[in-house]
C-alpha cells in the first residue's frame, strides 16, 4: 500500500474517531462513524473496497429519516 493511501486511510480514521468520541452526536451517527472505522482499517478488499463500504454505512446513517 502506497505512503499516499496509509496517509487518507490515517485522516479518515482520526476524523470517524472524533465523531465516534463526540458525545454531542447523536448515538446512531456515533455507532456508524466506528463502524465505519472497522471496515477500514480491518475490513477485507483493496482500501479502495473498504472505502466504498465505509461510505455506504455512513450513507446508509444520512438517509435514516428517523435521525
Amino acid at each position: 500500500m502506497s505512503e499516499e493511501v496509509q496517509e487518507k486511510i490515517t485522516q479518515a480514521t482520526q476524523i470517524l474517531k472524533s465523531i465516534a468520541e463526540d458525545t454531542s452526536v447523536p448515538r446512531n451517527i456515533r455507532r456508524a462513524a466506528n463502524e465505519a472505522m472497522e471496515v477500514i482499517l480491518k475490513g477485507e478488499g483493496t482500501p479502495a473496497v473498504r472505502a466504498a463500504n465505509a461510505i455506504s454505512i455512513l450513507d446508509e446513517v444520512s438517509q435514516d429519516p428517523n435521525r
